[in-house]
């Protein structure tokens, strides 16, 4: 009913760039928080970066400066763009929402995209 589509992932140098996006689709009725979490080898899937509807954004600390989350609400779109990439940054990057659906506006729950992995070589 609800499908979160991840795209732009892909192999970089570090130091390189990258921008991600990711489309929800579906029978939506709103969309809340979206977001941003990865999940490297061999390690627990860990939050990125959020954005609230209006725009107000959270950032894990090892990414602060050089990625920069955005949306677009008209099109529930969210964006990614990493900068800076480094070694460390290699996972398979997951989007997130939470949303509702037009057959039950008032019940908000989350849904994962099926991932897009970024490979940063040194």
């Amino acid at each position: 009913q609800v499908q979160l589509v991840e795209s732009g992932g892909g192999l970089v140098q570090a130091g390189g760039s990258l921008r991600l996006s990711c489309a929800a689709s579906g029978m939506i009725f709103g969309i809340n928080i979206m977001g941003w979490y990865r999940q490297a080898p061999g390690k627990q899937r860990e939050l990125v970066t959020t954005i609230t509807r209006g725009g107000i954004t959270n950032y894990a600390d090892s990414v602060k400066g050089r990625f920069t989350i955005s949306r677009d609400n008209a099109k529930n779109t969210v964006y990614l763009q990493m900068n800076s990439l480094k070694p460390e940054d290699t996972a398979l990057y997951y989007c997130n929402a939470d949303l509702a659906v037009i057959s039950s506006p008032s019940t908000w729950q989350n849904y994962w995209g099926q991932g897009t992995q970024v490979t940063v070589s040194s």
